[in-house]
C-alpha cells in the first residue's frame, strides 16, 4: 500500500536530514510544510506520487533540454548499460563526449570530466591556483558554485533562499582568500584586484548568475573581468553549470563574446545523468595529473551511462533549430509574464521577480517579495503548474514545451494576480 504524502514525508525525515536530499526541495522557501514527491516526467510534464500532473519549467533545475524521459536519451543510457555501468578504466564514449565539448566551447582546448558541478568548481579552483602559484580568489555575491569550501562566501541558490548562514561548518581559514565583490559592479572588482591582484589566482563568475534569479551581465562587465585577469595574471573563470549548451551551444561565452581561461560545465552536458566537466586553455588544464603536478582524481569520472546521455544530447544541439525553438519558447513565455512583474532571461533560462524593478545584483534579489512569490508558487502548484520552489532560481524552457503550456502557465499568473 503507498503511502499518504504526509507519510511518505515522516518517513522521508526520520531518514534523511530535512527529509530532502537538496535543501531547496524542502520547499519551506514557499510556505509549504512539507515538499512534493515526484515519481515520473513525460515531455514538459511530471508527476507526483498521487498522479497529480504539472506543466514542469524546473526540468530538473535545467540539464533536460528535451524535457523527460527523452526516447533518444533512455535509449542511449539503456544500450550503454547493457554494456556495463563501470569500469573504472577509459572508454570511447569519454574521449566522443570530449570532442564534443571542444568542438562547442569556444575557449576549450582540453576537458577533463567528473561527475557534479561542485566537483567541477572544486577542481577548476584547485588547477587555477596550482597553475598561478596563488592562492585568492574574487567571486560573487549571490553566485553559486557548489558547495565547495572556499566558495561559500555569500553564495546563493539554496543558501540564500533559507536564510541560513553560507559557511557553518567551513573553517575560517577555508574563506579566508576569498574576495566577494558584488555582480556586475565593475568599479568594484577593480578596486579588489588593485588591493589583492599580485596574490589573485582566479576570477570566478557565473557569466549569467542563475542563483539569485536569472540576472544578465550589463554590458561591459564580461569585458571588464576579461581585462582586469590579463593586467592581474589571474585566470578569468565561467562558471557555466547553467548556462552551458542552454544560452547558445557554445554557452555564454560564445553569447556575450568574451573568453574565459577555465569553463566550468554541468546540467545539459550529462544529459540528465550525474555528470561535469572543467576544461580550458590547454596550458592550463596540463597542469593536471597524470601529465602535471595539480592532482584530481574519480572512480566515476566519465562513466558510461552519464557519457552515453550526454552524447546523445550534445551531437543533437549542433543544429541551430534546436537553439531556434528555445529562443522562441523563451521569449513567449518572458512576453506572457511581462505584466506580473520583473521578467530577466538570457535564451532559455528566465525568472519572474516579485519585484517592479531590475535585478543586477544580490541585493537587489534580496529586495524581492518572497512571501508574495511563496503565495505564487502555491497557487501555480494548486493550478497544475511546476516552478522553481525559491524566488532565487531559473525556468528552463524545454524544446518539450508547446504553446499551450505557455498559454496555461500565463493564464495561471494571471489568474493569481487577479486575486489582489
Amino acid at each position: 500500500m503507498a503511502l499518504t504524502r504526509s507519510g511518505l514525508w515522516r518517513s522521508a525525515t526520520g531518514l534523511i536530514p530535512g527529509g530532502v536530499n537538496s535543501p531547496v526541495r524542502a520547499m519551506r522557501a514557499v510556505g509549504l510544510s512539507e515538499p512534493v514527491f515526484m515519481q515520473r516526467g513525460e515531455g514538459s510534464s511530471i508527476e507526483d506520487v498521487h498522479g497529480n500532473r504539472y506543466v514542469d519549467w524546473v526540468q530538473s533545475w535545467g540539464p533536460l533540454v528535451f524535457g523527460h524521459a527523452d526516447l533518444e536519451t533512455l535509449e542511449a543510457v539503456q544500450s550503454a548499460a547493457e554494456r556495463g555501468t563501470t569500469f573504472g578504466a577509459p572508454t570511447e564514449a569519454e574521449v566522443e563526449l570530449a570532442a564534443e565539448i571542444v568542438d562547442a566551447v569556444p575557449s576549450v582546448e582540453l576537458v577533463r570530466l567528473v561527475n557534479s558541478g561542485t566537483e567541477a568548481s572544486m577542481s577548476a579552483l584547485r588547477l587555477a591556483r596550482g597553475a598561478t602559484r596563488r592562492d585568492r580568489v574574487i567571486k560573487f555575491a549571490g553566485c553559486y558554485h557548489g558547495h565547495v569550501d572556499a566558495l561559500l562566501a555569500e553564495a546563493g541558490s539554496g543558501v540564500m533562499t533559507l536564510g541560513i548562514p553560507s559557511t557553518p561548518g567551513v573553517p575560517s581559514g577555508a574563506t579566508a582568500d576569498t574576495v566577494v565583490c558584488r555582480f556586475n559592479d565593475v568599479d568594484g572588482v577593480a578596486a579588489a584586484c588593485a588591493q589583492y591582484g599580485e596574490g589573485l589566482a582566479a576570477i570566478l563568475v557565473e557569466p549569467v548568475a542563475g542563483n539569485m534569479g536569472c540576472v544578465p551581465p550589463v554590458p561591459g562587465f564580461l569585458e571588464a573581468l576579461r581585462a582586469l585577469c590579463d593586467a592581474t595574471g589571474a585566470l578569468l573563470v565561467f562558471d557555466e553549470v547553467m548556462t552551458g549548451f542552454r544560452v547558445a551551444r557554445g554557452g555564454a561565452q560564445e553569447r556575450f563574446g568574451v573568453a574565459p581561461d577555465l569553463t566550468i560545465l554541468g546540467k545539459i552536458v550529462g544529459g540528465g545523468l550525474p555528470l561535469a566537466a572543467f576544461g580550458g586553455r590547454a596550458d592550463v588544464m596540463e597542469r593536471l595529473a597524470p601529465v602535471g603536478d595539480v592532482y584530481q582524481a574519480g572512480t566515476l569520472s566519465g562513466n558510461p551511462l552519464a557519457t552515453a546521455a550526454g552524447l546523445s544530447v550534445l551531437r543533437r544541439l549542433r543544429d541551430p533549430a534546436v537553439y531556434d525553438e528555445l529562443e522562441r519558447l523563451g521569449a513567449a513565455l518572458e512576453q506572457g509574464l511581462a505584466p506580473f512583474g520583473t521578467v530577466q532571461r538570457v535564451g532559455a533560462m528566465l525568472t519572474l521577480f516579485c519585484r517592479d524593478a531590475p535585478v543586477r545584483d544580490h541585493e537587489d534579489a534580496r529586495a524581492c517579495d518572497v512571501e508574495r512569490f511563496g503565495a505564487l508558487f502555491r497557487h501555480l502548484l494548486a493550478d497544475g503548474v511546476y516552478v522553481p520552489p525559491s524566488q532565487f532560481e531559473c525556468l528552463f524552457p524545454s524544446t518539450a514545451h508547446t504553446d499551450d503550456d505557455v498559454a496555461r502557465t500565463v493564464a495561471a499568473v494571471e489568474a493569481f494576480a487577479a486575486l489582489d
